[in-house]
């Protein structure tokens, strides 16, 4: 599905952020197999996370594309694993917040069922091996974070290891990709202020952000959503939408100052 992610995403910033169904179809219809149609690849778009939508008139429509980034909900999450790589490890601990209007309006936070923990890793975390006993298994765990997710913008702080750890995690268990939109909070405050460095322990001195535990997922995707709020105090006027704050984090130094000049 992530060709498909991507390249519907390419296709709608073309033609400003609206498919017509043949348009839409030209992309669906590259990525199904004889057991999918367009309209079977539209259900799982909606239920990876994609933030598609048909109107009235039998359009598709990009949400990001005309949702205020104000607007957005976005699902920041942090979580702890018991390796780096997802094909001999896991995931241990989930923190997810939902942030809108500045708000955080829903929380998530569970332990992850593990036979295996490494003495490092619970010197890093704090986390215990009893902890794990007992807990949600990890397709529960999952298809729960799966469900808070909703189409909400997934954030994180070094957003791409999270991404792809979970990514391969619902693949195993068959809960499909992940569709939803993806904003790094490195990335971000990289573009919005000065630092001399980025990781999620200096930001959180630098900017003066109260803590209660680093190294632990709540505590850390809620320090991540608050470097968030701040990096949008300082984004450039020509940033209105979602999707212009996706492309703005990712945006050379080249890009941002043509922006800025086009703006004036």
């Amino acid at each position: 599905m992530r060709k498909v992610f991507d390249e519907l995403t390419t296709v709608f910033r073309k033609h400003g952020g609206i498919l017509t169904e043949e348009q839409y179809r030209d992309v669906a219809m590259k990525h199904t197999t004889l057991l999918e149609d367009s309209d079977t690849i539209f259900i799982l778009l909606q239920a990876s996370g994609y933030p598609i939508e048909q109107d009235e008139n039998g359009l598709y429509r990009l949400k990001t594309f005309f949702t205020p980034y104000q607007e957005q909900r976005y699902c920041v999450i942090d979580i702890e694993t018991n390796g780096s790589k997802p094909g001999t490890s896991q995931v241990i601990e989930i923190g997810a917040v939902m942030v809108e209007k500045g708000e955080i309006v829903d929380r998530m936070e569970t332990f992850v069922e593990c036979a295996f923990l490494p003495e490092y890793i619970t010197k890093i975390t704090g986390i215990e091996p009893t902890d794990l006993i007992g807990a949600p298994t990890r397709r529960a765990a999952l298809t729960q974070l799966r469900q808070f997710m909703g189409d909400a913008v997934f954030v994180a702080h070094n957003a791409d290891f999270d991404y792809s750890f979970l990514t391969a995690s619902f693949d195993r268990f068959g809960l499909g990709g992940i569709g939803n939109p993806k904003l790094c909070t490195i990335d971000l405050a990289r573009r919005t202020f000065e630092s001399e460095r980025y990781g999620l322990a200096y930001l959180i001195d630098f900017l003066g952000i109260e803590t209660a535990t680093h190294h632990r997922a709540y505590s850390d995707a809620v320090c991540a959503a608050k470097v968030m709020e701040k990096s949008f105090e300082n984004l450039p006027e020509y940033v209105k939408t979602t999707d212009d704050l996706l492309q703005f984090a990712k945006s050379s130094k080249k890009a941002r100052r043509i922006r800025n000049e086009g703006a004036l």
